[in-house]
């Protein structure tokens, strides 16, 4: 066995046993990774509450040949304390931690994704922030990350430019905004074009600051979407919450 030294977010846990949990982290430098907390669920346990949902911690975890490591020491980065006392930020980061959950894989080290989550977490908890916007622009910045960034500058059906043709529309499967000739799939607003747009291209702590723009449940529902079709699968965190039915 192996001795591994880890910082990771903890994205879900479920019971294993009488005492013990099964954690499941997206870690720095190994990804995401399931291990065994064991003793977890008794009062008396030394980790106590450090290893709930949501926690950013540093970690040593033993590792042998089979799937599961066995965590062996714990020590808390960020509660996010601030995220866990609002209902509408504790609903948002759950999101995203189920994002994560899906698109991180076991054993193949992803720090660009880790890092985007811990950023989003710490965005999501600060008072200055829109906690409706993170969320969404957590899932474009991911989809960005995994290569499925959308065509938002043109009609990326016939491939002409917002300037010569009216973008009405949004599609994932097609690539992104189309046009009036092309349209299919979800009607969008110039305005939440323009939104993804500014998310998207460096613009994204100033969007967070500005407030909630109109367009707000809008971007959110595309970056819903957007993000089922590219997992191919329903985001039950977000509909269970928002309860959504499209």
């Amino acid at each position: 066995m192996t001795l591994q030294r880890d910082t990771g977010v903890v994205l879900r846990t479920y019971r294993l046993g009488e005492a013990d949990r099964i954690v499941v982290l997206l870690t720095e430098e190994h990804g995401k990774v399931r291990s065994v907390a064991k003793g977890v669920r008794r009062t008396s346990s030394k980790f106590g509450g450090r290893l709930e949902p949501m926690s950013h911690v540093a970690l040593l975890l033993w590792r042998g040949r089979g799937e599961l490591g066995v965590i062996n020491q714990v020590e808390v980065v960020d509660h996010f304390r601030p995220v866990r006392e609002d209902l509408e930020r504790v609903a948002g980061g759950l999101s995203m931690l189920e994002v994560a959950d899906q698109l991180a894989q076991e054993g193949h080290p992803d720090p660009g994704l880790y890092r985007m989550l811990v950023g989003a977490l710490r965005a999501l908890g600060d008072p200055r922030h829109d906690p409706a916007m993170v969320p969404p622009a957590f899932f474009w910045r991911a989809l960005s990350h995994e290569g499925a960034e959308p065509v938002l500058t043109g009609c990326a059906s016939c491939g002409q430019t917002a300037g010569d043709a009216e973008l009405v529309a949004f599609d994932l499967v097609e690539g992104g905004a189309l046009c009036t000739a092309c349209r299919r799939g979800r009607p969008v607003s110039s305005a939440a074009l323009a939104l993804v747009r500014r998310i998207l291209g460096g613009s994204l702590g100033q969007v967070l600051q500005e407030g909630r723009p109109e367009c707000a449940d809008e971007v959110a529902a595309l970056a819903t979407e957007a993000m089922e079709v590219h997992l191919d699968r329903r985001l039950r965190s977000v509909r269970a919450t928002a309860g959504l039915s499209w």
